[in-house]
């Protein structure tokens, strides 16, 4: 059975250049149905998407551009979205064009159709996927799980940190792992935060008496919240030039794991603008049943549990 990733990843591959640049490989890939990989260079005025393939012509139909298409219920946005980035698909023919030269004819939507059959139809919640984030929205992030196939991951399964915009843990084009949360009537939606690990393996990270680097999250009158990774926080005694947003050296008084507190004193702080680094995962697995996020000496339990 292939493997279905993200769109992007095949692209660069020494097979996947193999067969676009030789037509004899790609007659092979024709009667194979393999899925290999290319740049969309032009979308024209009846959304045909057009590619080069290895100096042979190559174009993707309108209809064939996306599940949905054909039918109506995907946006042709789908389609002129992909100029300048890599798609996915089969070739379908390989015929001649009005000149008289090579012309391949391709399809993403059977490609897709292999994919869902073959892979996204087989997850279940709990499953952990590659994915690549291909759109940021204030309440989400839209990510690839496989040939272009879309899940939306909503912004407050990201981190246990809450943020403002995924743009803060993300940029467009980032591979990045995810939890599927539910499947319901087609729509696929992600999770997270739960492969960031729990709080007990965060802290574990740190240590009382050390000053270290974190982002204000919220400012209270009681005091400030400082993340000090994606999945960990803590509260810092007022100070007076912290404000939301912003980066502060925080000194760490206590970590107390029955509570789930860290005690923080804020030393400095300092402007910040985000620039999203790849995440930090603590597990390797392919299923997770159930994440229990507090600690077992906890007070209260703090647990996500799938399907």
């Amino acid at each position: 059975m292939p493997i279905f990733l993200p769109e992007g990843n095949l692209l660069n591959t020494e097979e996947n250049q193999l067969y676009i640049n030789n037509p004899e490989k790609l007659r092979e890939a024709q009667a194979r149905q393999k899925i290999l990989e290319a740049k969309v260079l032009v979308c024209d005025q009846g959304h045909n998407l057009h590619l080069n393939l290895g100096g042979m012509r190559a174009i993707i139909p309108r209809e064939e551009g996306a599940i949905g298409i054909r039918e109506g219920t995907v946006r042709d946005i789908a389609v002129i979205s992909r100029v300048n980035r890599p798609v996915c698909f089969v070739v379908t023919d390989i015929t001649a064009d009005e000149s008289g030269e090579p012309l391949a004819i391709l399809s993403r939507e059977k490609a897709q159709k292999m994919c869902y059959n073959n892979y996204i139809d087989t997850l279940i919640p709990g499953d952990v996927v590659n994915a690549r984030v291909s759109h940021l929205e204030t309440f989400g992030v839209f990510a690839d799980i496989g040939c272009g196939v879309v899940a939306l991951m909503p912004i407050d399964t990201i981190s246990v940190s809450r943020i403002e915009h995924p743009r803060e843990r993300f940029s467009v084009g980032m591979n990045i792992r995810a939890v599927i949360k539910s499947i319901e009537n087609g729509r696929i939606s992600l999770s997270h935060k739960e492969l960031l690990g729990t709080w007990q393996q965060n802290a574990d990270m740190f240590s009382q008496g050390e000053t270290v680097t974190g982002i204000i999250r919220s400012v209270e009158s009681y005091g400030s919240f400082v993340e000090l990774t994606p999945n960990l926080a803590g509260l810092a005694e007022t100070h007076p030039s912290a404000r939301e947003g912003m980066q502060a050296s925080v000194y760490i008084k206590s970590i107390i794991p029955r509570k789930m507190k860290i005690k923080l004193i804020i030393i400095d702080t300092f402007s910040y603008s985000y620039s999203p680094k790849e995440p930090k995962y603590f597990t390797s697995e392919s299923h997770i049943k159930r994440f229990t996020y507090s600690p077992d000496c906890s007070q209260r339990l703090v647990e996500t549990e799938f399907g």
